[in-house]
């Protein structure tokens, strides 16, 4: 845990035994744009999917992809895929304009979009177009892009291994921080030729960065400034059941001999829901199970769009990964053997915070059931440059992605920030 008199983060780094000096990363020549999905170039695919205005809800088909998601609303999106150092293609997912300024294609100041715990980058675009921070954010003038990182249902490519292997699913959140989140970064400065880019992170989204921020100075520098919005760090007073599962599979990991891909299972097990959350009676008891797991807020949810978030929470991550966060959670530092067991290390390496260049806006929800309030205040300290931070008292984990109050209390102060340091 954090405490009072020490900057170093408890997060550990105990499964790549990496530092920032010892990754490399490389931008992925290779990479290259596998679909671009426009109003203005019409293919097969969007033929078939027909424009809605901002009011409407999507169609029964909600679980379509990221990029026709977008579509659906009227912006223009592009799809690429860009190689991390150690063989893993990450998927992204770009607005490059808004719908009102098409023709302005001019050079805009860049947005990247980083979701959440067992997420996926559509969480930015899952509401209305006047309700979802992505598409705000491009009607400003911005050139957004949505990260997507190993394990997603969009990024399960890897250069030598298939999704079907063991040792895919051999990762945890800190090799998002120290592979994915470089690779992304630097693809989408080569693409758009800016030198520094705003990075807004979600939950998870927070934690990859403060790691990688704080860990590789020459790719702090490329973030003009980050948004941390419910930012998961230690898990002390955390209240969430998912995350409670976290330590049962740390402590009975053996026990229970499950795959590294068992939340990959678990979420077909959960494809039922979104059919089952379109019809208006059973509306409070999906919300209910959302709510379960980060926090109750019930007047600040849009019960229309249920089946969309069901559709898409939870995504796939690996058992590796739940099980290093429940190591944060019991504030202690763990590693694994080959035989994947977990076992104790005595002074295992761990991310110092106080580190990082990057100039810091933190948002937490009262709340907020993953990303406790009183874990928030703990990180505050150590963000050396904290610009600003902001309580909302009665926000829960999903107020800051789907809050029908979120335009008003969150985005619009996020653009404001954006537009002075521009």
């Amino acid at each position: 845990m954090l405490t009072g008199t020490s900057p170093q983060l408890s997060v550990s780094s105990s499964f790549g035994h990496l530092t920032g000096a010892s990754v490399g990363f490389r931008q992925s020549i290779l990479s290259q744009k596998v679909l671009i999905w426009s109003r203005d170039t019409p293919g097969k695919a969007m033929s078939q999917l027909p424009h809605t205005s901002a009011t409407e809800s999507f169609p029964p088909w909600f679980s379509f992809p990221q990029s026709q998601m977008i579509c659906h609303r009227g912006y223009p999106s592009e799809e690429y895929e860009a190689l991390t150092h150690d063989g893993y293609y990450v998927s992204l997912n770009r607005i490059p304009h808004g719908r009102e300024n098409p023709r302005n294609r001019g050079v805009k100041p860049v947005v990247f979009l980083q979701h959440g715990f067992l997420g996926e980058g559509s969480q930015w675009v899952e509401n209305l177009a006047n309700n979802s921070l992505a598409f705000i954010l491009a009607d400003s003038g911005y050139d957004v892009w949505l990260g997507n990182s190993r394990g997603t249902s969009w990024s399960r490519k890897h250069q030598n291994l298939s999704a079907d292997q063991v040792e895919f699913w051999d990762f945890s959140f800190h090799e998002m921080a120290m592979y994915d989140l470089p690779a992304m970064i630097n693809f989408v400065l080569q693409k758009t030729g800016q030198k520094q880019i705003y990075y807004v992170g979600y939950s998870q989204g927070c934690t990859i960065a403060f790691i990688a921020f704080s860990s590789m100075p020459e790719l702090a520098q490329k973030i003009k400034m980050f948004f941390a919005l419910a930012p998961a760090v230690t898990m002390k007073h955390t209240r969430s059941p998912i995350m409670k599962m976290s330590f049962l599979l740390d402590r009975q990991f053996k026990m229970l001999q499950v795959g590294t891909d068992a939340l990959l299972r678990m979420r077909k097990l959960w494809r039922f829901l979104p059919k089952l959350c379109r019809h208006p009676l059973l509306h409070k008891p999906c919300a209910n199970l959302l709510f379960l797991l980060g926090g109750y807020n019930e007047k600040n949810l849009n019960m229309t769009q249920l089946d969309v978030y069901t559709s898409h929470y939870p995504d796939g991550t690996s058992v590796k990964n739940v099980i290093h966060w429940a190591q944060v959670g019991s504030l202690k530092c763990r590693c694994f053997t080959p035989g994947m067991v977990p076992s104790l290390r005595d002074t295992p390496p761990s991310y110092w915070l106080d580190e990082m260049p990057v100039p810091t806006a933190v948002w937490s929800g009262g709340e907020d059931w993953v990303a406790d309030w009183r874990d928030v205040r703990l990180l505050l300290p150590r963000i050396t440059h904290l610009v600003t931070y902001v309580h909302i008292s009665d926000w829960n984990h999903w107020d800051f992605i789907w809050g029908l109050d979120a335009p008003r209390r969150l985005y619009s102060s996020i653009l404001e920030m954006m537009e002075g340091s521009w």
